[in-house]
């Protein structure tokens, strides 16, 4: 079927280029080497219908022998644009659209120069057709940003500083959960997003063969339902990629700068990678640190020494809130509770951590 296609396709091809240039064509040859009488030559009409009927004719035979050629081409061609995913090929199309716009605008200004005139409009539709469908296919992600979440963030500045509005969820923050209670209280403002493979990921953990591992993947699962469902908050899911980039961590960077939002998360190490490359980012552990109860050098708490230190000779306490306590000389008291005396308090974004000494110890001195 496809075959016939293309040879009527040819047949008409080849008829209609006879049909314009044979009457040029069959005068050029007759004046100069066939003895034709001059009254047919001047039916105009009957030397288009020869010319149409010849140029069918010739052009038909000269492509039948490629024809198997073109036909394998064309099957190839049809493959490959199958297996390019209709997102990728809807954009592709798009910016090569928009390429050719912008070749013929172009080309209106060399409409007054003669033979530049011709070639450039061609070199500039190619070119411009071209680097617009690539640029389209390779920037689909960030076109996708823009057209399917509105651009997130509407622009909104005050006092010269950008208004960020959307706020991008991590893995380790998902499956911690406490991002679902910071939500009720209204501490977050706009929107959350969550991306698709950041979906992936915790869908990975949930099947996961580590017990462990998978508990806290459907813990995750089931922190967003809670975020969806019962929070009056709301959530949007990116389903954008970014192909050429296989680090989540690095994902959400480029998402953050794509959507111009900011990136929630209780990782130390992505905190960091986000702060080096200029991107906002809300971190739920300085969250925590910031409305723990103070705890002041000198300050006497109540501890219950559960096991023994790093060092030599320390115990080591919580609090309710999963504080550390390193207790000085408190290897001795594993097991009891013990009043101790605050000396200092570390506070960074992996978390917080109090060192104290006995106080027994403080009246023994």
């Amino acid at each position: 079927m496809l075959k016939r296609v293309f040879q009527l396709f040819f047949l008409i091809i080849g008829g209609t280029l006879g049909f314009l240039y044979g009457p040029y064509f069959i005068d050029l040859v007759s004046s100069s080497i066939l003895d034709i009488d001059h009254s047919l030559l001047e039916n105009e009409f009957l030397l288009k219908v020869i010319g149409m009927v010849v140029g069918a004719l010739i052009l038909f035979l000269l492509t039948a022998f490629f024809m198997d050629s073109i036909l394998q081409g064309v099957q190839f061609l049809e493959e490959l644009i199958l297996k390019i995913p209709v997102m990728d090929f809807l954009f592709g199309i798009m910016g090569m659209i928009l390429g050719l716009i912008v070749a013929a605008l172009l080309s209106q200004a060399t409409n007054f120069i003669p033979v530049v005139n011709i070639i450039v409009p061609v070199f500039l539709s190619v070119f411009l057709g071209y680097f617009g469908f690539r640029l389209g296919f390779k920037k689909r992600d960030e076109l996708l940003s823009l057209l399917s979440l509105g651009k997130l963030n509407k622009g909104a500045k005050k006092e010269g500083k950008i208004q960020y509005e959307s706020k991008i969820l991590d893995t380790s923050v998902i499956i911690d959960g406490r991002i679902a209670d910071i939500c009720k209280t209204g501490f977050i403002e706009g929107k959350l997003v969550i991306p698709g493979f950041v979906l992936e990921e915790l869908q990975h953990i949930a099947d996961s063969s580590d017990a462990l591992k998978r508990n806290r993947g459907r813990r995750g699962l089931d922190i967003l339902n809670k975020i969806q469902k019962e929070l009056n908050i709301k959530v949007v899911i990116y389903e954008g990629d970014f192909e050429d980039i296989q680090e989540v961590d690095s994902k959400l960077v480029r998402l953050a700068k794509v959507i111009e939002g900011k990136v929630v998360t209780n990782d130390y190490n992505l905190n960091k990678v986000c702060e080096l490359q200029g991107v906002p980012v809300l971190n739920i552990n300085d969250l925590s640190n910031a409305v723990k109860p103070v705890v002041l050098p000198g300050e006497e708490l109540n501890v219950h020494v559960i096991k023994d230190g790093k060092e030599h000779n320390q115990g080591i306490a919580y609090l309710d809130d999963g504080t550390m306590i390193v207790v000085e000389g408190g290897r001795e008291y594993i097991g009891h509770h013990l009043d101790v005396l605050v000396t200092s308090v570390l506070q960074t974004s992996a978390g917080r951590m109090i060192f104290a000494k006995p106080k027994l110890l403080e009246k023994a001195l």
